[in-house]
């Protein structure tokens, strides 16, 4: 069943490719038959708990082709189907051929190929395969994020991601080429029995992490989600970075990996979360503010992840269980709600033509369906109930409080680590406040957010779909828990067969109810408002009494005060113009967030860098008189060198 499930999504995906360009109806219908074959192969892995082994004849570098499917592998197929195919659906209206003649058909085939690469990482059980098909797709992601290239931005933007995705290549090179040197083989597999191999999960971390975005690993991640187009930005967000959690997770579970593992990732996943976070709020751009909060999830994940090995390492704990399970399902939530978010911040964009908040606002209105999907997104992502995003974390904060009933150095790490996590959930709850009150409330800023419209039936659909899922997952919990904890159970066996937590069950009921206690409030304000019972008026007048948009709270002002608890690593830049005269003309005040790792680090180095080939260049002038006297340096060098260690 799985075989033939697979063969259809393969199929459906080779069409894709080979139709991307001339006849994008027949691409859309390939996009989707392969997605959806991909969706029941990973859907019929995880109830039923087979495991998919195919070998065939055929060889790619001197190796057999080698695929399997297990939980692990199906459950990020299964994200990856629903948002490529909803993404599929999305683009179709949002970067037509009228609007991009240029890039539309190489965006098809690039999309196709990006889903088909990512599917074959998943499945591959075979290093150097799982190399090719990595570097396939780091290309495929590359052109896509450039797909409008005449803006400098966007260039500058991809060309940091091919940096930081060749970086990551090269640890992941190193990492496979030394698995094989010391294994014999580049076949994959369970090895937790070679301990010798324990020190290169450091490579791993390295290697899938920058793909991840982890801080400080992030530094392409905010301009290539901000700059690329938003169906593209949600695949990025929502599926290719948990490509670099999957690496991790596989790799931790097949592999030994050294004691202090567990400390180091749950200690990144603790940062990446609070400076995530803290970063989001002092953007401006709604799309780069949406890409700093998959640096906050990646860390919710790793929170998961990191307690699951500590749990391992300390005799198998079944706290690390409930940590790991949380962490895995919110692949799944974040994938999918954030997905959402980016198709909703697109169809803001294609509505008004920016991204910049402080020229939103009002846009509720005239976009009813984005504002309320894009609302949806936010309860879930701050992980408020009775949506997905509350069940993960809520999860992730069982194993945290079970972790500090132990003793140990286990329960002094779970305490602050449940402190934080919960810190991170108030400060997304804030920036999304911001979020909606800035870009859909109060009055449009803008001549652009004044004549808005509410985006196309085919954005509005896929943007209904993952909300749709975001809910299912949130009302439902329990349906879903056995195909997290096939996963679970796959990444180690040793608790297979531990208990379920009994609370899930509870869980979906108070989330039923807290549903419908919503729905019918929504709908008696709905009544209420249409029989004339409520006073419609501008928002945040301020007491003038003619204000003005400009009046409102912007973007920066509505989240100061926070921001400034963090400015030690926001660094935030000021622009101002005070006013002198007793009557002043004009003030001018504004702040930006700039990337602090990238740019009061990364770029210092690259500049050392620079200069010393810029200084080692003046040594290849062409003279051969100079080449001998290197030479000669050289060798008197060599012979200190050797008298010294002879006389030792």
């Amino acid at each position: 069943m799985i075989e033939i499930l697979f063969t259809i999504s393969g199929a459906g995906m080779l069409v894709s490719i080979l139709a991307g360009a001339r006849a994008p109806k027949l691409w859309l219908a390939g996009v989707l038959v392969g997605a959806m074959g991909g969706f029941g192969a990973a859907v019929a892995a995880l109830v039923t708990g087979v495991v998919w082994d195919w070998q065939g004849a055929l060889t790619l570098g001197g190796e057999a082709v080698h695929l399997r499917l297990d939980a692990v592998s199906a459950l990020f197929l299964a994200l990856l189907s629903v948002v490529g195919g909803a993404g599929a659906v999305y683009e179709r209206e949002y970067w037509t051929e009228i609007a991009h003649p240029r890039s539309a058909r190489s965006g098809r085939v690039w999309w196709s190929l990006l889903l088909l690469c990512l599917g074959l990482v998943l499945v591959t059980t075979n290093g150097l395969h799982f190399l090719i098909a990595w570097e396939l797709f780091t290309v495929s992601a590359y052109f896509l994020v450039t797909l409008d290239r005449e803006r400098r931005e966007v260039r500058a933007a991809g060309w940091l991601y091919l940096a930081a995705s060749h970086v990551a290549a090269l640890c992941l090179f190193a990492f496979f080429t030394l698995l094989a040197v010391r294994t014999g083989s580049w076949e994959l597999g369970g090895m937790r029995d070679h301990a010798e191999l324990a020190p290169l999960f450091w490579l791993a971390l390295v290697g899938f992490g920058l793909k991840a975005g982890l801080f400080p690993l992030h530094i392409w991640l905010p301009s290539a989600h901000s700059n690329a187009p938003s169906h593209v930005s949600a695949i990025l967000s929502g599926v290719t970075i948990k490509i670099g959690i999957y690496g991790l997770v596989r790799f931790s579970g097949w592999l030994p990996v050294p004691p202090e593992a567990g400390w180091v990732v749950a200690f990144l996943g603790v940062t990446s979360a609070v400076l995530g976070v803290a970063f989001a709020l002092g953007q401006h751009d709604l799309k780069r503010l949406l890409a700093y909060h998959s640096v906050e999830n990646i860390g919710i994940i790793l929170i998961g992840l990191g307690f699951a090995l500590v749990a391992v390492g300390q005799g198998n704990a079944t706290w690390g269980r409930l940590a790991l399970a949380g962490g895995l399902l919110h692949v799944w939530n974040h994938g999918l709600f954030k997905a959402l978010l980016f198709f909703s911040a697109g169809s803001v964009l294609h509505a008004t033509g920016t991204r910049e908040m402080s020229r939103l606002g009002g846009l509720w209105r005239v976009m009813p369906w984005t504002a309320s999907l894009f609302a949806l997104g936010a309860v879930a992502i701050s992980g408020l109930p009775p949506l997905n995003g509350f069940v993960s974390e809520w999860l992730v904060f069982l194993g945290l409080f079970d972790a500090t009933l132990a003793h140990g150095p286990s329960a002094w790490a779970a305490i602050p680590a449940a402190i934080l996590l919960g810190i991170t959930g108030a400060l997304a709850l804030a920036c999304f406040v911001k979020v909606c009150g800035v870009v859909f409330l109060g009055a449009p800023r803008s001549h652009a957010a004044a004549h808005a419209h509410e985006s196309g039936p085919a954005m509005r659909g896929a943007m209904i779909v993952l909300g749709a899922a975001c809910v299912a997952i949130g009302l439902a919990p329990v349906v879903f828990w056995p195909a997290v904890l096939r996963a679970v159970d796959v990444w180690n066996p040793v608790w297979v067969g531990a208990q379920t937590p009994v609370a899930l069950s509870s869980l979906g009921v108070f989330h039923v109810a807290l549903a419908v206690l919503a729905f019918l409030a929504a709908s008696w304000l709905w009544r209420r408002a249409g029989r004339g019972g409520l006073t419609r008026a501008l928002t945040w007048d301020c007491g003038y009494v003619f204000p003005t948009p400009r009046m409102q709270y912007t973007a920066g002002s509505f989240a100061g005060i926070i921001t400034e608890w963090f400015a030690w690593i926001l660094r935030p830049v000021r622009h101002e113009h005070r006013p002198t005269e007793t009557l002043p003309v004009s003030a001018r005040f504004s702040e930006h967030t700039p990337e602090t790792v990238l740019e009061y680090a990364v770029e210092p180095a690259g500049g050392v860098v620079m200069q010393l080939s810029q200084a080692a260049r003046r040594l290849q002038h062409g003279r051969v008189q100079a080449y001998l006297l290197y030479l000669l340096i050289g060798l008197a060098a060599l012979a200190v060198v050797v008298l010294l260690g002879g006389d030792k």
